[in-house]
């Protein structure tokens, strides 16, 4: 067993720990579902808790921010882990993390070791990121603690981050919802993966082409499984970063929320808007099975 494969092993088995020990329960957060609301901000002011550096270094993974809803007492917030892409870092996806947060989740905008690090090392600094939020959390003694539900955890990323995040998923079937944007990964089969997945291609993409990187992958994912494979059209691979439209970070966030509010929360009013309502003409393909 590689470094590699032995750390995110150990990081999921921390984070499977802290899950065991809370049920899981379905929540709804927020007014019904409207597909053009979707592309706004959310119902909840958001505030954010920096993780000191050395901090996140000595549980594995480079640094993050988190980004939980401002709430009543008695509501409490699914957990999830955003890795970025080759090269990036936080401020790359600040703007659409906090979107996603605003809509009743807390985010955790976390930062990879190395830049350069390839999606497996990703997937172990993933993995022990969210450990690490959801320890926090449980600690009581961060300013998101009273609003988060650590039981209810899911993963996200973008390119080579998204990528980590199928990787992320082989070894932790507890995870309750993971979100690929335009995925890149050197491995294509994901024949392992229990966790609803949805991926987010972009149809111009000459980074990751989608047929040599997300259509392989959805294609090898388990029959049975609740996923989606959704195209965003005449867009290329930085359609989900600060480089992009203002419009396509509304759609990336839009679907993030959704698919989120449908496995990770559970709310069955979003059932309707990830199997095709949320498509207002964006897409170029829309693709949900298994549910």
């Amino acid at each position: 067993m590689t470094t590699v494969s032995r750390k995110l092993l150990t990081a999921i088995a921390t984070a499977a720990a802290l899950m065991t020990q809370l049920p899981a329960i379905a929540a709804q957060h927020g007014p019904a579902p409207v597909a053009a609301k979707l592309n706004e901000a959310g119902p909840y002011k958001v505030n954010s808790y920096s993780i000191p550096n050395a901090e996140a270094e000595a549980k594995g993974y480079g640094g993050g921010t988190v980004y939980y809803p401002q709430a009543a007492s008695h509501e409490t917030f699914g957990i999830v882990a955003m890795m970025p892409g080759f090269l990036a870092f936080q401020a790359v996806y600040a703007k659409l993390v906090q979107k996603i947060a605003s809509h009743g989740f807390i985010v955790a905008n976390l930062d990879s070791v190395g830049r350069a690090d390839f999606p497996e090392a990703r997937a172990a600094q993933l993995a022990a990121g969210l450990a690490h939020v959801a320890e926090l959390a449980r600690g009581g003694q961060v300013p998101y603690a009273s609003v988060a539900d650590p039981s209810r955890r899911a993963i996200m990323g973008n390119s080579m981050g998204g990528g980590a995040a199928l990787s992320a998923m082989l070894v932790d079937p507890s995870l309750k919802a993971a979100v690929a944007l335009q995925p890149w990964h050197t491995i294509k089969g994901f024949p392992g993966v229990k966790t609803p997945t949805l991926i987010v291609a972009c149809q111009t993409d000459g980074i990751a082409p989608n047929k040599a990187h997300s259509d392989v992958f959805y294609a090898s994912l388990p029959g049975k499984l609740p996923r989606a494979e959704i195209e965003l059209k005449d867009t290329g691979h930085l359609c989900a970063t600060f480089l992009t439209s203002e419009a396509n970070l509304n759609t990336m966030g839009k679907s993030a929320v959704a698919w989120l509010k449908r496995f990770l929360d559970e709310d069955m009013r979003y059932d309707a808007m990830v199997k095709g309502g949320i498509d207002q003409g964006e897409f170029s393909r829309f693709t949900v099975e298994g549910f």
